[in-house]
């Protein structure tokens, strides 16, 4: 039996604050065709052994992503995971992360996110890490508000060659709010232009994200000198934190404020999700900071312990006064990030950035081989934009049936790009699977 704990008269006084007439008017705003118009309908209630073998047939369905070949990017990145993260993670003192309340109690739990946060804050270079947010975008939103908090000012910038993503969650946490959003557009080499800021009244910060949406490096050594000189900070975002075992991270670069997805550093795809949001920042704004932070103290027998700290900031103790409403974490996803970068330490994230980064050159000079063009001349990671021969759309949808994946459609992003791809090549592309992409492309 289904439980609805309103009456009418909480219904009726709800809608009233609402500012509606009736439900009908308050889901008016979603479009007819997405909304639930007849009862669902439901197969016969079955066992679970039953239940069971329904989802098995379901899932022999699908096609087999290993049997792909995939040439794409855009954020979500295939790698290599060592066989001794899900291991551990699947250890139940782990896999059965939660966000502590109590620290005393959970020692363990609030180490692995302390020693996630340090790992963090030299990956990225800067001097503070959070336990985590929810994704790269969110943590990008969240650190524009922050900006906001920080100097006082109700505008900020965004570059255009951000992840579209990334950029619609921004507006979804901006449209209620009264600040302003303006969008910076790039340059003919896949970069930013910042030509404009210094016409910007009342600018908290600017986002940047390298390498960005198109995998061009930015120049964020000469953005934050021009941030400088406007007193606005600079807000470096990301999709793929392993480009910084190559090129400089944010925080040599001078960013205030580093954040962005850590999908990447031990998480499967999983078609899209859960991700893993990475934030931090100087130790000048830990206290504007959002998110959970656990630090290391002793007790007073001289022992070391782990405890949540700077808490007061958070919504469950001072409600509509606190810094954010953010009072969770990725445990889960933070600490598997955790143990993959102590994994690869240093060296290995070195050798891995560059194995990928080779693979990528080879992949764009292979194409270039065969008559496609480049239409940014930016240093790239990862991922490029091509422009390919004419008729390639009826060869990416050959190229499909033998199952690869050949690039991303950029028109559906950039109206201005239609007719680009965006292709992508991490180190569990081969060469060989390179070579019968072209050889392909070719027939």
């Amino acid at each position: 039996m289904r439980f609805l704990p309103h009456t009418k008269e909480d219904i009726a006084s709800m809608l009233d604050v609402a500012g509606a007439k009736n439900l009908e008017t308050l889901f008016s705003k979603i479009p007819k065709n997405c909304r639930m118009t007849k009862k669902p309908r439901l197969p016969d209630p079955l066992t679970e052994w039953e239940i069971y073998d329904y989802i098995v047939n379901l899932s022999k369905e699908l096609p087999a992503a290993h049997e792909y070949k995939m040439f794409i990017g855009a954020g979500s990145y295939h790698h290599n995971i060592p066989s001794t993260i899900p291991f551990l993670l699947s250890r139940s003192e782990f896999y059965t992360a939660y966000t502590p309340y109590q620290p005393e109690i959970s020692q363990g739990a609030l180490q692995a996110v302390y020693e996630y946060q340090t790992l963090t804050a030299k990956l990225l270079g800067m001097d503070i890490a959070n336990a985590s947010l929810y994704d790269g975008a969110s943590a990008l939103a969240e650190a524009l508000l922050m900006a906001i908090r920080i100097k006082k000012k109700t505008t900020v910038a965004v570059s255009a060659a951000i992840h579209p993503n990334y950029r619609r969650v921004i507006q979804t946490y901006f449209q209620p709010s009264g600040y302003t959003i303006i969008e910076l557009p790039y340059l003919k080499n896949g970069c930013t232009d910042i030509s404009a800021i210094d016409k910007i009244d009342d600018l908290a910060a600017i986002a940047i994200q390298s390498p960005n949406f198109f995998g061009c490096i930015e120049d964020l050594s000469y953005i934050k000198k021009q941030s400088q000189k406007i007193e606005s900070l600079l807000i470096a975002s990301f999709a793929e934190p392993i480009s910084f075992g190559l090129y400089k991270n944010p925080g040599i670069q001078g960013a205030d404020i580093v954040c962005g997805e850590g999908q990447s550093l031990g998480i499967p795809q999983s078609f899209g999700g859960p991700g893993l949001g990475m934030f931090a920042t100087k130790m000048d704004y830990v206290r504007r900071m959002p998110g959970r932070l656990v630090g290391k103290t002793v007790d007073m027998d001289g022992r070391e312990g782990f405890v949540l700290t700077l808490a007061t900031r958070e919504q469950h103790i001072r409600r509509e006064k606190a810094t954010s409403n953010i009072c969770t974490n990725s445990s889960l996803n933070a600490l598997a990030a955790a143990m993959y970068m102590a994994s690869l330490g240093s060296t290995g994230m070195r050798e891995l950035s560059r194995l990928n980064y080779d693979k990528t050159e080879y992949l764009k000079q292979s194409l270039v081989n065969v008559g496609f063009k480049l239409p940014f001349d930016s240093p790239t990671f990862n991922e490029f934009v091509v422009k390919p021969p004419k008729g390639f759309h009826k060869t990416y949808n050959r190229l499909l049936k033998k199952k690869f994946i050949a690039g991303l459609p950029l028109k559906r992003f950039y109206p201005e790009l239609a007719g680009h791809y965006m292709m992508c090549a991490t180190e569990t592309v081969s060469r060989d699977d390179i070579d019968a992409l072209v050889q392909e492309v070719r027939s």
